[in-house]
C-alpha cells in the first residue's frame, strides 16, 4: 500500500466509524440537493446551515421551483447565512439550468464547473457526493489536512500553493468510495483537523503528519497576509411614515448586499431633511441618531449611524423601478434584508409600538 493509498485508508476507516452520516443533504444527495448544500457550506458552519437548508429545500424542492422564484423569496430564505452572492448565483445559475438543460441538473464536470459561483472543487463536491464519481476536493476544510499533514509552506490562496495542493489532494483521492472519501475530508477538518485547537491525537493519520511531527500544526497551513482593515462610514436613514410603515430601498445588484433591501443610506456629512428632499422628494424631521452598529464584512468594517426621522407627505418618494417600498412588519410580504438591517427593523417596529 502506497502513501496516498494509506492516507485515504485511513481517513476512510476513520469515516465509517466517526464520520457525519445523517446530515440532511445526505438523505437523496440528487445533485441538486448537494449543490445547494456546498453552496450554503460556503464560509458557514454545518450547524448554522441544517436549519436554513432544510426551509430552502421545503420551499424549493427542484431547480424549477427555484429558477422560477423570485429573487426576492430566495434572498428573505437566505437572510441571515451572509455572503448573498451566493444566493444570487444559486439563484441564477438554476434559471441556467432550467434553460439550457430543461431543469435536469447537468452531471459533466465543465457544464457544472462552469454555472455561476461553482468553480473546481464546488463542481468535484457536487458529482463526488451525488454520482460517487472520482473527483479531487480543495475546500478550506481540505486545504488544512493536507497542508498539515504534507507540511505545505504557504497561504493557500498563493497559486503556486494551491497548485501544489491541488496535485496533493487528486493523488490522494481513491478509484473506490471517492464521495465517501470527499464526505470523510471535509468531516476530518471540520470536527478533528481544526484551525485551532485541533484534536491530533484523536486523528486517524497523526503518525504521518509532517506538521505534527515538526510541531508546526499551529502555523500551518499559514494565514493569508492581513492588510490593515479599511473602516467606512453611513447613515442607515428610518424614515417612518403612518402608521408604522417605514421606507426600504433596494440595494444595486453589485455590492454588499446586492439585491436585498434596506434603508436609505446618506453620507454622514450631509444635512438629512436637505438629502431627504433632494433624493427621495420627502419632507422629514428628525427625531435622533441611534448606537452607531458596526457590522465586519470579509475585508472591511462598515460603522453604521441609525437616524430616526418622521416623513410628512409620504407617498412624495419616486417609486420609479420598484426600488422603494413602504414597509409595516404586519404585512406578509417576504423582503431579502441583510442581518444588521432585520435587527434596526426589529428594534424600530418595537419602538414604534411602544410609542402608540
Amino acid at each position: 500500500m502506497n502513501a496516498s493509498q494509506s492516507l485515504s485508508a485511513r481517513v476512510l476507516a476513520w469515516y465509517d466509524r466517526h464520520g457525519r452520516k445523517d446530515l440532511p443533504w445526505q438523505h437523496d444527495p440528487s445533485p441538486y440537493r448537494v449543490w445547494v448544500s456546498e453552496i450554503m457550506l460556503q464560509q458557514t458552519q454545518v450547524s448554522v446551515v441544517i436549519d436554513y437548508y432544510r426551509r430552502f429545500m421545503a420551499r424549493f424542492p427542484s431547480v424549477t421551483s427555484l429558477a422560477d422564484a423570485p429573487l426576492d423569496e430566495v434572498l428573505h430564505l437566505w437572510s441571515g447565512l451572509g455572503y448573498y452572492a451566493r444566493a444570487r448565483n444559486l439563484h441564477r445559475a438554476a434559471g441556467l439550468v432550467r434553460d439550457r438543460y430543461g431543469g435536469a441538473f447537468p452531471t459533466a464536470f465543465p457544464d457544472v464547473a462552469a454555472l455561476p459561483g461553482i468553480g473546481r472543487s464546488t463542481a468535484g463536491a457536487v458529482l463526488a457526493l451525488s454520482r460517487g464519481e472520482r473527483h479531487a476536493i480543495l475546500d478550506g476544510n481540505v486545504k488544512r489536512v493536507l497542508a498539515r499533514f504534507h507540511e505545505v509552506d504557504g497561504w493557500p490562496g498563493n497559486t503556486a500553493v494551491a497548485k501544489r495542493l491541488w496535485a496533493l489532494a487528486q493523488t490522494h483521492t481513491p478509484d473506490q468510495r471517492a464521495g465517501d472519501y470527499a464526505q470523510a475530508m471535509m468531516d476530518l477538518g471540520a470536527t478533528l483537523c481544526t484551525r485551532s485547537r485541533p484534536r491530533c491525537d484523536d486523528c486517524p493519520v497523526r503518525a504521518d503528519c509532517g506538521a505534527r511531527g515538526s510541531g508546526r500544526v499551529a502555523e500551518l497551513p499559514a494565514p493569508k497576509p492581513r492588510r490593515p482593515s479599511a473602516v467606512r462610514s453611513t447613515r442607515m436613514l428610518m424614515l417612518c411614515g403612518p402608521e408604522g410603515s417605514v421606507l426600504l430601498q433596494r440595494r444595486p445588484p453589485a455590492g454588499i448586499w446586492g439585491g436585498l433591501w434596506s434603508f436609505p443610506q446618506c453620507p454622514c456629512e450631509v444635512d438629512v431633511p436637505g438629502w431627504c428632499r433632494a433624493e427621495l422628494g420627502l419632507g422629514v424631521e428628525v427625531e435622533g441618531e441611534w448606537d452607531t452598529v458596526h457590522h465586519t464584512f470579509s475585508h472591511f468594517r462598515l460603522d453604521i449611524t441609525p437616524v430616526l426621522a418622521r416623513v410628512h407627505a409620504p407617498h412624495g418618494v419616486v417609486m420609479e423601478g420598484g426600488q422603494y417600498v413602504w414597509y409595516n412588519g404586519g404585512r406578509v410580504d417576504r423582503f431579502g434584508v441583510a442581518a444588521p438591517v432585520q435587527r434596526l427593523l426589529t428594534t424600530l417596529q418595537r419602538t414604534l409600538k411602544g410609542a402608540d
